[in-house]
């Protein structure tokens, strides 16, 4: 637990992080369920946990531009790691 811990404090996220695994290996899509309206894709998912540190500064920034309420950030913020959900076929 004590490794996850100084992991978080080393990504610096503010909010937690949903990384969707998908069928393409090279492909992969986040969002965060604490900042409505932000999501992304990256290559890996080092590389999703690295735009989403930057890009949640990003996001927060225009809310705060535009006058939107910014939430709280998540105490503590976590990473899931999951598949994406398929969607269901029509029969």
């Amino acid at each position: 637990m004590g490794r996850v811990k100084n992991a978080l404090k080393m990504i610096k996220l503010k909010y937690s992080l949903v990384i969707e695994a998908t069928e393409d290996p090279n492909f992969f899509g986040f969002y965060s369920p604490d900042l409505e309206g932000f999501s992304g894709v990256g290559n890996s998912i080092e590389d999703c946990i690295y735009k989403a540190t930057w890009g949640m500064e990003e996001h927060v920034a225009l809310l705060q531009e535009q006058g939107m309420p910014v939430p709280r950030f998540a105490q503590p913020p976590t990473i899931v790691i999951q598949n994406e959900p398929r969607a269901t076929q029509a029969a």
